[in-house]
């Protein structure tokens, strides 16, 4: 009763405000009354009032505040408004007990009552997880067992399949911690993640990648394996007819256009000889046939990964020239003979939207340059279409730069190393924006981390090996 006493009571002199300045109401003078919201003082109990902005407000929406604070009991109309004091000096003592109660009363005043949480639809709880940026999947997961089993409902893996997949990521490992020591770069956001996550514990390096999955080989070439760098789903694929110790190209494509249909793994070897193993069989099968016009052996770029156009896959080669496809649904294999440009070196091909794409160092007496081109399709040539900025250029003057490339879906990364120096750039095909990226540190470490290899891949919680 005393709550609606003092509610009727603002109200009434609310009215008498309004009707005596009109609506909306000017600025109030120091010497009104004014219409003040609670602010916690650090040093005692009693409450203190700071002004609510009103300049914009009309009638209407004034008395809807007014009825809404009212309802809360956490609104009162004050004394006039007195200026400050100066400001007393306070002991490092009291700046700390300022700091902890203060803190206390902010962390009690916005927790939500558990009750409204119990009664928050399921439905619209994964609807909105489904939807929030993949950094902060890293944290949503050790909130509770509950949040961490959504990975497991099928109604939040069709929620998920629904919404358009994210920004491509890049999965990396340094050259001092090769067996144990992962990161993941997030290009929208240029920020470095360490997850403390490795697929196995043998030395894997990362091949291909389709999706959100990313496809292993050990340095022995014995074994492969694909896993979900963010959630963990692993798997050993059976032992193939690959030979130990041989150099070979692997690329990947998905069944479709989600993981839910499956994915094949493809690797070729110097010789002609390759193998796709399909993960709806779980076995290794040779499909078809190298034709015979293909010259062997195919003296493939093993440093260039495979670029997948729908569902074909392109590898390159040096010798003749040109690109060597391979239909994963027809099993058809073609080759393609487009001469290089003059002065390329480390060449690697890339893919957006269909459009196959060059990267390579162009070097000229001591110059040095990063350049882009695109296959036109009607000629079989290759068009300039971008290059790095020159100013970048000028601190491979002079200097013997080596370069690989990884990239996905436009996006690339380009790592260019020599004695002097480590470089890692990202190139936006789309926008044709370079951009530097950020050194990596390890949590609780100093020493800048050199990536020794990375491969790019699109983030999905739902992937499964």
């Amino acid at each position: 009763m005393e709550g609606l006493a003092m509610l009727g009571q603002l109200i009434g002199q609310l009215q008498d405000l309004l009707q005596l300045h009109g609506s909306p109401p000017p600025p109030p003078s120091p010497s009104q009354f004014r219409l003040l919201q609670p602010h916690l003082h650090p040093d005692d109990r009693h409450r203190r009032w700071c002004l609510h902005n009103i300049d914009d407000t009309s009638a209407d929406d004034y008395y809807s505040l007014v009825m809404a604070a009212g309802k809360s009991g956490s609104c009162k109309m004050l004394e006039p408004f007195e200026p400050p004091g100066p400001p007393s000096k306070k002991s490092r003592k009291g700046w700390n007990q300022e700091k902890l109660h203060g803190s206390t009363a902010i962390t009690e005043a916005e927790v939500m009552e558990q009750d409204i949480w119990k009664e928050f639809p399921e439905d619209l709880l994964e609807a909105v997880i489904a939807r929030l940026p993949i950094a902060s999947f890293f944290r949503f997961c050790s909130v509770c067992r509950k949040w961490n089993s959504l990975l497991e409902s099928q109604s939040f893996s069709q929620l998920c399949a629904e919404i358009p997949q994210g920004n491509t990521w890049f999965y990396a490992f340094t050259h001092d911690n090769v067996n144990s020591e992962t990161m993941y770069y997030d290009p929208s956001m240029r920020k470095w993640y360490h997850p403390a996550y490795r697929p196995t514990t043998m030395i894997a390096l990362p091949v291909a990648s389709a999706g959100g999955l990313v496809c292993f080989l050990d340095i022995g070439h014995r074994k492969f394996y694909v896993c979900n760098p963010l959630t963990r789903s692993f798997k050993e694929l059976p032992t193939g007819s690959v030979k130990v110790w041989s150099r070979i190209a692997v690329g990947m494509t998905l069944n479709g256009n989600s993981t839910t249909g499956g994915y094949k793994v493809m690797w070729v070897g110097r010789d002609g000889e390759y193998e796709v193993y399909d993960s709806v069989k779980n076995s290794w099968s040779r499909p078809g046939s190298m034709p015979s016009n293909i010259k062997v052996p195919l003296s493939l770029n093993f440093l260039s990964q495979a670029v997948s156009v729908d569902n074909t896959l392109c590898f390159m080669r040096s010798d003749p020239e040109g690109i060597v496809s391979y239909n994963m649904d027809t099993g058809v294999c073609k080759q393609f003979i487009i001469p290089a440009p003059l002065h390329l070196s480390d060449p690697s091909l890339a893919e957006c939207k269909g459009r196959i794409m060059l990267v390579g160092l162009l070097t000229k007496n001591a110059a040095t340059c990063v350049c882009i081109w695109e296959l036109q399709k009607m000629t079989l040539l290759w068009k300039e279409v971008d290059r790095m900025p020159n100013v970048w250029c000028l601190e491979f003057y002079g200097k013997h730069v080596r370069m690989t490339c990884s990239g996905n879906k436009g996006l690339l990364m380009l790592q260019l190393r020599s004695r002097q120096m480590n470089r890692l750039v990202t190139y936006n095909v789309m926008s044709r924006e370079w951009l530097k990226v950020p050194g990596c540190v390890v949590p609780r470490g100093r020493k800048q981390q050199r990536v020794a290899c990375c491969i790019a891949f699109n983030p999905c919680l739902t992937a499964t090996a």
